[in-house]
């Protein structure tokens, strides 16, 4: 308990899922979390559950929602100590058939949003003394997934802003830490969508329904450690945490 008192932090994308489980255990370590997504009413709902908690409706594509969200979590807070940069979509498309708009969409919410959110955090987290980014990607970025093209791509983009955000805040003296979870087949509401819109047949369903899905909390307990004091000389790597999906 407490390993995260006094720090505050963001967390993206969220109302559900993988967000909202990284939300509930910071909040349980101490933490005062604001949690943001583009669903008002789950998200709000979210947040109620969580003591200290606060929601933002946020578009993490715009700049302006960044900016206003950085503000007032300074204002209500005072300070801003960690970054989860969660938010996701995926739709399914392959090289051949994923269309210009689709593969923009998935830039823009999670690449685009990831730059973003980096972008704006860092000013705030130096001037604080420091904190950590965690930016989330997928075991997509590092293993050919031909169904979600866009997907992998915008996936593979925030493995590799990492390296460079890591090395940028060390060469700055920020004393600010940036890593990246690379999550496998977790029981979220996007991944019962994408298994649902896939069919049981489907490159990858026998896999996951082989080695069975982790829960939210797994993830979310990576994020609790690399929030903490406790990771304080990790900068700039990738963490698969994924039961060995990789590995086969």
């Amino acid at each position: 308990m407490n390993r995260l008192k006094g720090k505050v932090a963001i967390v993206t994308g969220a109302a559900s899922g993988l967000g909202a489980a990284d939300a509930r255990l910071m909040a349980a370590e101490g933490a005062r979390v604001v949690l943001t997504d583009i669903n008002v009413e789950l998200g709000e709902a979210t947040a109620k559950g969580i003591e200290g908690a606060i929601f933002i409706r946020h578009d993490a594509s715009s700049e302006a929602d960044w900016q206003t969200l950085i503000d007032t979590t300074l204002s209500r807070f005072g300070r801003l100590d960690i970054l989860v940069n969660n938010a996701g979509l995926v739709q399914f498309g392959t090289i051949e058939n994923t269309s210009l708009e689709q593969f923009r969409l998935h830039q823009s919410v999670m690449s685009e949003g990831t730059f973003l959110g980096c972008k704006h955090a860092i000013p705030a987290m130096a001037k604080g003394g420091g904190g950590s980014i965690i930016n989330v990607s997928s075991v997509a970025a590092i293993k050919g997934n031909s169904p979600v093209l866009a997907y992998t791509a915008a996936k593979g983009a925030i493995l590799a802003m990492t390296r460079s955000i890591s090395l940028h805040c060390q060469e700055q003296d920020y004393n600010i830490r940036c890593n990246c979870i690379l999550p496998g087949a977790h029981a979220t509401p996007m991944t019962a969508a994408a298994m649902a819109a896939l069919g049981g047949g489907a490159a990858g369903i026998e896999e996951i329904q082989k080695n069975g899905q982790g829960k939210p909390e797994d993830v979310g307990n990576l994020v609790v450690f690399l929030a903490s004091d406790e990771s304080r000389h990790i900068t700039g790597t990738q963490i698969v945490i994924d039961n060995g999906e990789t590995s086969r």
